[in-house]
């Protein structure tokens, strides 16, 4: 039965790709549907194990997406849809087939179980188009990016959440992905991770949600109160200014999670919301815990969390911080099996497990990140550190000069273009302990070098850090100590050095770039 229902998606995909070269693979039945198993929430009601056992696809649209869902024997059929490159409006069009209900400008999971969406080779990259699951059960999203999707204003819009989740939805496993945007709601931003109209049993581990305005949210009102049994645990929130999360009524446990600069509020239980809220590390953050904006009181019960450069505000009718020396006022039950890492250690822990493309590296309570012995999700080779290569200055022009650059955030007196004037003397600092900082230009550029030179006294101060291809998401290198680095040519128009932790505050004097 396996044999027509494979050649029937092999013809569709390759309609799909409109005449451009397609990129399809189908693998045996019993190929592994991700890397680990859930956990979390969504571990229980029987389980999130996604489309294992089925058919295995790949697709380098949205279009071939949706043609793979659309061309299963059922909208249950179990299938592992590969993907690899960007997706974005211009390669998702609408595909109409008996087990599927797609659309046009989204990724659309409608009225479907047993899926798994994840990331292979050099990344998938969800570009200004979101991910929405209705109606649905059973999805797995592994090693993917999604970012910059817009509920208004141009270029496009959608919908505004990276991954929402709403109207009877039942066991999501999201790991390993980011989701990021590039501004707030007065941008045209909504949030990142959404959940709506009777979704539970749901888990987010080990991503990372930054820039932007609303981290995420459990019910869209004050009635929607039918959402619940959300597991966040070791995922990094940096540069928001709320809802991490907003919980409405439910249960939510969150655990072993780096916050950095949330910015007005941060875990906000309303509404009769209950949180199990341990061993999470706040850094440089306001009302990182409590009930905001309402005087529908929720819950929480606290232990473990370390609370670094936290500022808490007043109490008002409608404003009920935790802090500044948070307590627990109710006792939440977990039904499942977890291990916690120190508080102390989570910071370093998520920097080198968290997001897209790190390797699908998790951590078992011990402080020190393993890496999966089998799998397919995980990434294909590239170079995941760089290529060694001599520690005096390049030769030949710096690309920055004349370049523009921006970044994740500016510490008071320094700038971006403090990185690209060729004084050592000048430095941009981010905000907080971790940031990125940019080099662009109006064209592509051939990059395969540059010097990330730290500011005198400041030597060292960066830990760890990713070199992104800023167009694709693509990891061009990661190490721990910054100077020159080296990698096969890339033709970009923005490259970015992101500091993922640092032991003191970091400061990049100059970001240059070489073409060889």
């Amino acid at each position: 039965m396996r044999r027509p229902v494979t050649l029937r998606l092999l013809a569709a995909l390759a309609t799909a790709g409109m005449g451009a070269a397609v990129c399809v693979a189908v693998t045996t039945p019993q190929a592994s549907a991700a890397v680990g198993s859930a956990t979390g929430f969504a571990s229980r009601n029987g389980g999130t194990t996604g489309g294992t056992g089925g058919q295995t696809v790949r697709a380098t649209t949205g279009t071939q997406i949706h043609a793979a869902l659309c061309n299963r024997a059922s909208s249950s059929t179990p299938i592992i849809i590969q993907v690899e490159g960007t997706i974005n409006h211009g390669n998702t069009t609408k595909v109409s087939g008996s087990s599927c209900n797609t659309a046009a400008d989204v990724i659309e999971l409608k009225q479907i179980s047993n899926v798994t969406i994840f990331g292979v080779g050099n990344g998938a990259v969800f570009d200004q188009i979101g991910i929405h699951i209705r109606e649905a059960s059973n999805i797995v999203i592994q090693n993917v990016t999604v970012r910059n999707v817009k509920k208004s204003g141009s270029p496009t819009s959608n919908g505004g959440d990276a991954i929402g989740m709403e109207a009877n939805v039942r066991n999501v496993w999201v790991d390993h992905v980011t989701l990021e945007a590039s501004g707030g709601e007065s941008e045209g931003f909504d949030g990142l991770f959404d959940m709506k109209n009777n979704t539970q049993y749901v888990t987010l581990s080990y991503s990372i949600m930054r820039n932007s305005g609303r981290g995420g949210l459990i019910g869209s009102s004050e009635s929607d109160l039918s959402n619940g049994f959300i597991t966040f645990h070791h995922n990094l929130y940096e540069n928001l200014d709320s809802r991490v999360p907003l919980l409405r009524g439910g249960t939510a446990h969150i655990y072993n999670n780096h916050y950095v600069n949330i910015r007005e509020s941060g875990i906000n239980s309303r509404a009769g919301g209950r949180a199990k809220v341990d061993n999470n590390y706040f850094r440089n953050s306001k009302d990182v815990l409590g009930t905001f904006y309402t005087n529908q009181a929720g819950y929480w019960q606290v232990s473990g969390n370390t609370f670094d450069n936290v500022t808490w505000s007043s109490r008002s009718s409608e404003n009920n911080p935790a802090g500044p020396n948070p307590t627990s006022n109710t006792s939440v039950s977990i039904p499942y099996a977890y291990s916690l890492d120190a508080a102390s250690c989570v910071p370093s822990v998520v920097s080198q497990t968290a997001g897209a493309n790190k390797g699908i590296r998790t951590s078992n309570g011990s402080c020190t990140p393993t890496s999966p012995t089998t799998g397919p999700t995980t990434p294909g080779p590239g170079p995941t550190s760089p290529t060694p290569g001599p520690t005096s200055p390049p030769s030949g022009t710096n690309l920055s000069i004349g370049a523009g650059s921006d970044g994740s955030s500016k510490a008071s007196g320094t700038s971006y273009g403090d990185v690209r004037d060729g004084n050592m003397n000048t430095a941009w600092s981010p905000s907080g302990a971790t940031g990125q900082i940019s080099i662009k230009w109006d064209s592509n550029t051939r990059v395969s070098r540059v010097n990330l030179r730290e500011a005198s006294g400041a030597v060292g101060n960066v830990r760890s850090w990713r070199l992104l291809n800023h167009d694709t998401g693509a990891v061009l290198a990661s190490g721990s100590t910054a100077g020159v680095i080296t990698f096969p040519a890339v033709s970009l128009r923005k490259i970015t050095f992101d500091i993922t932790s640092s032991s003191g505050t970091p400061r990049i004097a100059e970001f240059e770039t070489y073409a060889g």
